[in-house]
């Protein structure tokens, strides 16, 4: 259920939502399909706050698949492929910023 705070959301540009995936914690954008992916020029881009308010109802439906969802801004490219638009997001998009560690089998 979502919070009656949560529903003060402005959307002021592009939008996606964004998680994290509950079994590993790879960052994850929900797509037009409905799904998580962990490609940004996949997910399904809002630019009104009922489509934004749509796209987060079914991110916390599914918080068995990804926890943490909320909405980032993104720029469009001239194509209208979504791009990050915060460092913060640039940053989560292109993955850890420090060598992880090598788990043998981990994977």
């Amino acid at each position: 259920m979502t919070s009656p705070l949560q529903r003060k959301l402005k959307i002021t540009g592009p939008t996606v939502v964004t998680a994290n995936r509950l079994a590993d914690g790879a960052v994850v954008w929900l797509s037009q399909s409905g799904r998580w992916t962990e490609r940004l020029a996949e997910a399904e881009v809002a630019t009104t706050a009922d489509t934004a308010h749509r796209l987060l109802d079914i991110a916390h439906a599914d918080e068995r698949t990804a926890v943490g969802a909320y909405p980032a801004t993104v720029t469009l490219s001239g194509e209208g492929v979504p791009q990050p638009a915060t460092l913060r997001e640039r940053i989560r998009a292109a993955g850890p910023t420090v060598a992880q560690p090598f788990q043998p089998g981990a994977f």
